[in-house]
This record gives structure tokens, sequence and C-alpha cells, in this order.
């Protein structure tokens, strides 16, 4: 500094004591100043009273020399002391450089930087709020910074601060936030704690209105979350809860669609803290603003859906998460559906009977970010409405849903239950909105059909479901409800043919009610044809799938469709299946359904209200049976039917067996498949049945073998039935005293034809 230099008015010994590199020299100089401006502000002298301020700032806090920078700084401080009241008038000249000093590389310097700053605003108090923006900029650096005691100067300053913020009701909040919304993304622990600090404080001012500009600081606030400090977590918890508890207590100032997106984002954080208290802000989001949130549906289930899958380590957030999916489910309503039209347009577009379609019910039910699932999320809607004004008018687009849905299902990884909640919306979107899905059916079709050979017999349940439903759905008929043309329904030397449109008539007859009928409608539609298509290409190319859950699926399936469709459909494909063996397979696993299940029950009863059950033409084939070769399997086969016979399903067979004069073809068909048996098991188990056939003489009365005319008695179709097991037990007995006489020479042949 020159010292020839004039610093009028102050003083050369001023002068040279604020040069001093001594404290006490520098306060004495600053008492004087002090002294001077009081004498200004006396005489109303305010061009000496800028004169002073300007070069205390200019040649001395300001100046290159650290002593000199440091009696500037206390020389502003006993200014702002002299101005008093005044001092809101210099503010600016006194603050800035000032706040220049917090970046000096000396801490000493900082320090003092700090201690001029709190006595300037001490002084000021409210007449410091217009600067507010750049103390707190200040202060925010001063909160990080590494020296202890310039980090003790700024918590007073800084408490300082917020004691006027608080009392005062001319804060800028406006002006603020962008400044929060900056510094809210620092890194620093302890500049993440002031700012935390802050936002509790803005939030307890009554007249300060936080929540209106939640959206530009939430996403900081979950990144604060993440903090490692225990201690920041802990306050940024608090904050989020105040804000949480605010949003609940006044949800119509809440602009809910603003900060969907971002608790979309942080749901899927690997951070359990984080997605935890995401997902808790979405499940209320839900609640609140109700049908608003579903222009957000893809991007919620992308976020929610991979945690339906988590274990027990993570159970609070699937708790939560199904809580959302399930909210966020009952959002959907018929209204969403695409209103009915007088005639279908487009293939594939329904007139059903909107009854129908509304009275349907849904049936009984119930990790880090998937990038590969994500969807654009929708953004029809700016301003959500609370939940007393649930109504808002809202149009669903199903597209990204489907997307995410599809992506979920298609990916082998998910957990189960993931799947079966997937599942579940699938259904419930063909049940709300039968019209609008079926745009997506082509697309989705495919991994349903897949998704039959899943592990879990849940997810195959659920999977049949959606299946029954788009195969029932009145949405799904179109002008021509014959099968289906198209790529995967042409007749090749590895497909199944599609039957005529002729025959397909069949499947378009209404079916009986019971408890096989559709829960939809009993009218298949022309997706059904497809499905029982592309179901036993399935079981054809997977034999596996047909051995393993070939069985469980079909009977599944007539729970849900109308069984006397699928016997039919089926039956009517196999007839063109160029592969006999298949073929066979699939007949066997057909008629061990239709004969043994109880899910075809009724079918079964159907079938014996017939006028006749057939026992003739049974005979009829039994004899046929001679010319054919016998082999293991033919004789494998005759085992299982007779073991059939003696399940409890056929009672009603073996009770007509005490009816001898009306089925004496059925005895006769019976001893017919005792011919064909060698002695095994099953030859013993029908003979002893057999055995127990009375003597229809015994059965008849005394007055009905009076008034029978001779020719009766004398039938052509009556057996001698005690003739005839006689016979047999002597054959019985002979053959077991031949196989006695062997069975000393170890003769093993018998073992081969005894089954």
């Amino acid at each position: 500094m020159n010292p020839e230099k004039d610093f009028a008015p102050l003083t050369p010994n001023i002068v040279r004591a604020l040069n001093d590199k001594l404290y006490e020299k520098r306060k004495v100089a600053a008492l004087e100043i002090e002294k001077l401006v009081r004498e200004f502000v006396a005489q109303n002298n305010t061009v000496q009273i800028k004169h002073v301020i300007q070069t205390l700032s200019q040649e001395f806090a300001l100046s290159q020399h650290p002593h000199s920078r440091k009696g500037g700084l206390i020389g502003l401080a006993a200014c702002s002391i002299a101005l008093g009241k005044d001092s809101g008038l210099y503010l600016k000249e006194l603050i800035e450089p000032v706040l220049t000093c917090f970046n000096d590389a000396d801490s000493r310097l900082r320090y003092y930087a700090c201690e001029a700053l709190y006595n300037i605003v001490k002084v000021a108090r409210g007449a410091v709020l217009p600067h507010f923006n750049v103390l707190f900029d200040g202060l925010s650096k001063l909160a990080a910074d590494p020296d202890p005691n310039v980090k003790s100067g700024s918590e007073l300053l800084d408490r300082l601060l917020k004691d006027i913020v608080t009392e005062s009701n001319k804060f800028d909040l406006v002006g603020f936030i962008p400044l929060l919304r900056e510094r809210i993304y620092s890194n620093n622990q302890y500049a993440r704690q002031f700012i935390i600090s802050w936002i509790l404080v803005l939030e307890s001012v009554p007249d300060i209105n936080l929540l209106d500009y939640l959206p530009e600081i939430l996403d900081g606030l979950f990144q604060i979350l993440g903090d490692n400090g225990k201690e920041i977590r802990k306050m940024c918890e608090v904050v989020l809860g105040e804000f949480l508890k605010e949003i609940k207590k006044n949800p119509s100032s809440v602009k809910f669609a603003e900060m969907a997106n971002i608790l979309v984002i942080h749901c899927q954080t690997t951070d359990d803290l984080i997605q935890l208290t995401a997902m808790c802000w979405m499940r209320e989001f839900i609640q609140l603003a109700g049908r608003a949130m579903l222009p957000y549906s893809s991007g919620i289930l992308t976020a929610v859906l991979p945690c339906l899958a988590y274990d027990d380590r993570k159970k609070s957030i699937k708790e939560v998460a199904n809580v959302c999916n399930q909210s966020l489910m009952k959002l959907v309503t018929p209204e969403d559906d695409e209103p009915e039209e007088p005639k279908p347009v487009v293939q594939r577009q329904a007139d059903p009977n909107p009854d129908d379609s509304l009275a349907k019910q849904e049936g009984p039910g119930s990790g880090g970010p998937d990038v590969s699932c994500d969807s654009s999320f929708s953004s029809g809607i700016s301003v959500f409405s609370p939940a007393s004004a649930e109504r808002v008018p809202v149009t669903l687009h199903l597209d990204g849903i489907v997307q995410v849905l599809n992506c979920h299902l298609s990916d082998m990884a998910i957990g189960m239950m993931t799947r079966i909640a997937v599942l579940k919306w699938l259904y419930h979107l063909y049940i709300k909105t039968p019209r609008k899905m079926f745009r997506h059916t082509d697309s989705l079709f495919p991994i349903l059909l897949q998704t039959l050979s899943d592990e879990s017999d849940e997810v195959i349940l659920k999977d049949l479901e959606v299946l029954a439903e788009i195969a029932s759905s009145p949405a799904g008929q179109t002008e021509d409800s014959g099968p289906l043309d198209g790529p995967d329904l042409r007749a090749s030397h590895s497909e199944l043919q599609v039957p005529t449109p002729g025959r397909a008539g069949l499947l378009t007859t209404p079916s009986t009610k019971g408890l096989e009928c559709s829960p939809s409608t009993p009218t298949m539609n022309s997706y059904f044809y497809k499905f029982m298509i592309n179901l036993l290409k399935r079981f054809s190319s997977e034999r596996k799938l047909l051995e393993v859950r070939g069985a469980f699926i079909i009977r599944q399936l007539c729970l849900l469709l109308n069984a006397e469709n699928i016997f039919h459909s089926m039956a009517d494909i196999l007839l063109r299946e160029e592969d006999l063996k298949f073929a066979s397979t699939m007949v066997h696993t057909l008629n061990t359904i239709l004969l043994t299940s109880t899910e075809l029950f009724q079918l079964r009863n159907q079938l014996k209200d017939l006028r006749t059950l057939n026992y003739r033409h049974a005979y009829d084939l039994i004899q046929k049976f001679g010319d054919l070769e016998v082999t293991v399997d033919f004789l494998t086969e005759v085992d299982k039917l007779v073991q059939l016979i003696e399940c409890p399903i056929f009672t009603y067979l073996r009770l007509q067996l005490l009816d001898v004069k009306n089925n004496p073809y059925l005895i006769k068909a019976l001893y017919g498949l005792l011919m064909l048996l060698p002695q095994s098991s099953a030859f013993q188990l029908l003979s002893h049945r057999l055995q127990c056939v009375p003597n229809p003489e015994l059965l008849q009365t005394e007055d009905s073998l009076k008034a029978a005319p001779k020719s009766q008695k004398t039938d052509s179709a009556s057996i001698d039935y005690a003739e005839l097991l006689q016979h047999f037990e002597k054959v019985q007995k002979k053959h077991l005293e031949v196989r006695h006489q062997r069975s000393g020479r170890g003769d093993h042949l018998d073992r081969r034809v005894v089954l």
C-alpha cells in the first residue's frame, strides 16, 4: 500500500493501525472508524460515509496484503455498527467485499470475514433479506470449510440469519428457490447438512409455502437421503416426512404430476432407504391423486412390479409396492374402455353387449431398476386433483402399460410373484377395457402361450385365466367367427392344420350352462380356435410340457371355458394331425381327462344322458380286436381300462351290471376284455367283478315270473352266467396247476405274459 496516498477522511494513524499485523491495533483503528462514522451520521453526511466505506473496501478489504484485508474487514464491521438502523442503505457496499474474502486462501482471514459479516447482519437484521441469496451462497461454501474455526463462525452467522428469516414476512422464496435447487445437489456432507437445516427452517415458517416449490427440490432431497452420514440421512428423513404430512393435509395444492416421474426413478434405486421412502410417497400419491395417476401407470409399473418378487430382506418395500400395485389397478374402470360401436369396423373390434362387459368380476388372485423394461411416461396431465375430486377426466392409454407388462412377462429372470402380478394386470385390463386390449392381443398372444411352460403352477393358472378371457370375451368376436387366417395358422408338415369353417361352426354354438361354462360368456370368439390350435402346436413341440402339465392345463381350461367346445375343437384339429404318434398321445390324454377328472363331471353326465350308452358298439369293437396284433402297449391300455372301471367315476357303470336284462352287451363287453387279458392282476380284478354279476332270475319277483312270457325267458340275448363262470374257474385252476409244475424247473415264461 502506498503510504503517501490520501485516504481521507481516514487519518494516517487509522490507516497505519489498519495495516498492522496485530489484532489489537486493528481493533483500536476500528473504534476510531466507528467514532468517525457516527459523526458523519449525525451530520447526515452520506457522501463521506460512502467514501469511508469505499476506501475500506477497495484499499483494504480487497488489498493484496493480508493484514490490510484484515483491517478492511474489521473497519467495515465498525462502519455497520456506527450506522445502526441506517446500515440498510449501504448493505451492498458493506457485504460484497466481505463475501469476497470468504474465498481467501488464508483460513484466519476467512474467519475474520465471517466475524465481520456477523456484525453487519446483526445490526441490519431484516434489511439483509434482499441480499439473502448472496449471503446463503457464501454460507453454503463456509459450511464445507475444512477449518473448524471458520466452520464454527459460519454456524453462528447461519443461526443468526435463520432467526431473521423466521421472524420476517418479507422473505423472497421465489428468488431463493433457484439457488436452493442448485445447491441441493452438492456432494459435500456439511453442505448437505446446511441445505437440509435451511429447508427445515423454511418449512416451519407459516408464511412460507415451500410445498409449492417441492418439485424443484424433491429429487435433490432423495439424493441427500442416500448420503453416507447417518445424521444427514436422519435429517433428510425428517424433512421428507414433514413434506408428506403437508401433502396429506393440503392435497389440492400439491403438484403431483411434476413429481410423479421423480418418484418413479427413485423407486428403482438400489438404496433400500431411498427406495422404501419413494415407494411410500408413491403409495400416498396414488391414493390422494386417484385417477390422475393413470397417465404415469407405465412408469409406476416399471418401478413397482420388480419389488413384488423381493424376499423377506426387503419385506417392507415389497409390502408397500403391493399396496401401490393394487391401488393403481383399482383406478382402471370400464369407463376407460372405448365406446361400443354399432358395427365392427376393423377385425378384432367387437360389438358386445356392454352389460356383459361391465358385469364381469375379476377372478381370485393373489432388484434394482430394469432399464430394458423402462418406457416413456405419458404426460397428458399437468395438474392433479385431490382425492375429493378423484373423477378427473383422464384418457387411459394402454400402449405403454402393455409394453411394460409384456417386457416383464418375457423376462425369465423376473420372480414368480412379479409374473403373477403381470398376469393379474392383463386379466384386469381384459375385463375392464376389453375393446382397447384386443388391439394388443396379437403381440401378447405368443408370450402368453410361452408362459404355459413356466415352472410355477400359480403362474400357469393365472396365464390360463388370461388366455381363457381372450378366447371367450365378446370383444374378440369378429364378423366371421370361423378360424382365423395367418402365417401361424397355415398348414405345413410340422404344423397343425386349420379345420374348415364348416367344422368350426361346432365351436360357436351356445354352451350348456354349468360349471364348465366361461366366466365371461358362453360364446367362443375368433381367438378361441386360434388358442386351441396353438396350444396343440405347443404340446406337439414340447412333449415334456404335455407329459408334465398337459392334463393340468386342459382340466383348468375346462373350468374356465366350455368343456364341450374344447373337446370338439381338439378332436377336430387332431383329425388333421400328420404326426400320428402325437395324435394318439393327445387322444389318450383327452380320454383320461374325460373319464377321470372332476372338472368334466357335467360333460360326462351329458354323455350319459344320451339315448344309448353304445355298449353294443363297445362289444363289436372288442370282437374286432381279435384281428389285431396283440402287443404289450395294447395289453397295457386294456389293463388301464380295467383299472378305470374300478374307479369311483364308473360307479354308475358297475351298478348297471345289476340290470342284467337291459345291459347284456355291457356284460359281454366286459367278458370280452377278460378274454383279451393274460393271467394278470387286471384279469383277476375283472374276473372278481364279473363274479358279482347276479343271476337275472334271482332278481325277478314271483309275480314277474308268472307274468313273463316264455319267449322272454328264452331271449337270445340272455346268458348262462353261472355256467360261464364255472368254465372260467376250471380254466384258471388248470392254469395254476401247470404254473406250479413249471415253477420247479425255473420256467419264467409266464412272466412275459402277465402284466
